[in-house]
This record gives C-alpha cells, structure tokens and sequence, in this order.
C-alpha cells in the first residue's frame, strides 16, 4: 500500500474531528492529573495543520514531514509541540524516498520514535504519550515484516493503542507535572496517551478507506 501525501488534508480533518469529539473526555483526563490543557494545545497545533493542508498535500512525503514538524513545534508549544515535532522532523530524516509504502513507513517509524523517546528522556511505562506510540510502532513494523494485509495491520495497530491507553492506568506517573503527584496518579488514565491513541485511530480510518476504495 503507498501513501501519497494528496491525501493529508482527509487525514488532518479527521485527526480533527476524532479530538473534537473526545475534547471533553480528554480534558477531564488531563484535569485530573495535569495541567488540564493538553486537548487546547493539541488543537491549536491541529488548526494549524489544517490552515497549511493543502500545501502539506503538494509535497514529496520527506519535504511534508518536515513541514508539519515546524507547524507543530510552532504552534502547539511546551512538552508536547517538542515531542510531536520531534516525531515529524525525524520521520523527515529516515523518509527521503518520495513514494511512502507501510514498508518504508514501518521502519522510519520506529526510528523516529526512539528520537521522540530520547527527546523526552522517558520510555514505556511511564504513563505518557509513549506507551502507545511505542508498542504501535513495534507492532507496525512486525507485521509488515510478516506480511499481513492492511486492513489486519490497522486493526491490529488500533487494538494495541487501545491497549497501550489502558495500561496507563495502573502506572504511577514519572514525568511532567503528574509525578508530582506520585502513587495517586495510579487510577488515571494519561491524556496524552489518550489523544495519541485518538489520532491512530483517526488516520487508520482514513487508511482503511483509502485501500478499500483501491
């Protein structure tokens, strides 16, 4: 399956839709153990993308990922414009072929996560965005390697991001303001992660119509 970047701006609109649609869930998440504006940050950086989406649709795959890294970074600001930046801007790196194939992809995937990982001096089990994009990017890549369809990779991808979400729950907090909370972030799920497992579904979605209509 190849992913021209033409279709950005239906997966950007989705990406919005799926977070406007859980911004209070979110939201109340975040209350709990943060600082209660992830979903306003996120969105911001969102819009953004959106403003831009139909140049980000004109680009080669490595020139669009670099792009959307300083949207983000500029609009979304603090930990997580950082870390989503980061994540774009190394997707740039590993991804110079113009043509994307969930091969390819698979592999820059997992390299830029261990970039986002780095930036952030944080890994699984920590309770952050990283206990979905990691397991997500492994499972990625394994199931390219052992050649599945698409359709079995996205639900499989959507079912370990559901997975990674939950698991955040029964973690004490270690990073960002939640660890200042200590055991008594046990219970909550995290917003970030959250909201990453939000937008895998939303761009899952799109993939998978994407190849149905092929």
């Amino acid at each position: 399956m190849s992913i021209n970047p033409a279709l950005f701006p239906d997966l950007i609109d989705t990406v919005a839709l799926v977070i406007q649609q859980n911004a209070e869930e979110v939201t109340a998440l975040d209350q709990a153990i943060g600082d209660g504006d992830h979903v306003f940050n996120l969105q911001r950086g969102i819009q953004a993308l959106q403003e831009h989406r139909k140049e980000i649709a004109e680009l080669d795959w490595p020139s669009a990922w670099q792009k959307i890294g300083t949207i983000v970074m500029a609009a979304i600001g603090g930990a997580s414009g950082s870390l989503y930046a980061t994540l774009f801007i190394h997707l740039h790196k590993h991804s110079q072929a113009s043509n994307c194939d969930l091969n390819h992809f698979a592999d820059a995937f997992v390299q830029a996560i261990e970039a986002v990982k780095q930036r952030g001096k944080a890994d699984v089990g920590e309770k952050t965005m990283l206990d979905v994009w990691v397991p997500v990017a492994a499972a990625l890549r394994q199931d390219v390697s052992a050649g599945k369809s698409v359709d079995a990779i996205l639900d499989h991808l959507c079912q370990v991001a559901a997975d990674g979400v939950e698991a955040t729950r029964d973690m004490p907090a270690t990073k960002g303001r939640a660890s200042f909370l200590g055991e008594r972030s046990v219970g909550h799920i995290d917003a970030g992660a959250k909201t990453a497992q939000l937008i895998i579904q939303a761009v899952a979605k799109v993939l998978a119509a994407q190849h149905s209509s092929v």
